[in-house]
């Protein structure tokens, strides 16, 4: 899907078509789905982190992510994620709308869910029964996951995390973009995410889909 908009800065302003010229990006999924899904909407606080991912505040002081960023940094984490053995890829989240997209992507790249309360130690001591060491880790949220980030950052393990405005990206080697609380919006960014890796392993051709619909990603209310 093809998205055709004009520049605007880091922190949303509008350049005028007169100044800057329509540029054309083609989406990973049609523009209106990233909307309708809500992952553009951030929150009303913004970290320094986060700004350079903001298109604009709304009036009522909601900051708003930029959806072609949004698209971009997933295709980039698609292609990274690719590179490492499934098996030593950990998916996590602590937060309850995260949990069956977490599993979903597991499923169909067969690499690690970490759900509910993670357990301290589960990637820094051996001597644990559940012990794991992943060569890479992916967080739904760096606040709510924040004891599996520390554990990857003490080990040197790199990290890809989802973060919305109100989020920071210390130890976070590649940052998503991304409205991480959200039922629908969680939905959409793993189903994107998984389809990417799976496009990028040459497991399903570039323009195939994934057998399930982003709505079943969701976790049940």
């Amino acid at each position: 899907m093809k998205y055709s908009t004009s520049q605007e800065s880091l922190r949303g302003g509008i350049v005028s078509d007169e100044v800057k010229p329509q540029i054309t990006i083609e989406l990973l999924v049609p523009i209106d789905k990233y909307l309708q899904a809500g992952v553009h909407i951030g929150t009303h606080i913004c970290t320094k982190f986060a700004e350079p991912f903001v298109y604009r505040i709304r009036s009522d002081g909601v900051y708003i992510l930029d959806v072609r960023k949004i698209d971009e940094r997933l295709r980039i984490a698609g292609k990274f994620l690719a590179g490492f053995e499934p098996v030593k890829i950990a998916v996590v989240s602590a937060r309850l709308y995260g949990r069956k997209p977490v599993e979903k992507m597991c499923k169909y790249l067969q690499c690690k869910p970490y759900t509910g309360r993670f357990l301290p130690g589960t990637f820094t001591n051996p001597t644990l029964k559940w012990y794991f060491e992943p060569d890479v880790v992916v967080l739904t949220d760096p606040r709510a996951d924040s004891q599996a980030l520390k554990e990857a950052a003490e080990i040197g393990i790199p990290v890809v995390g989802f973060i919305d405005t109100d989020n920071k990206t210390e130890f976070i080697d590649l940052a998503i973009p991304g409205n991480n609380k959200g039922r629908k919006s969680l939905a959409l960014l793993y189903w994107i995410l998984t389809r990417q890796v799976l496009r990028e392993r040459g497991i399903i051709p570039q323009n195939a889909e994934l057998p399930e619909s982003p709505s079943e990603f969701e976790t049940p209310i």
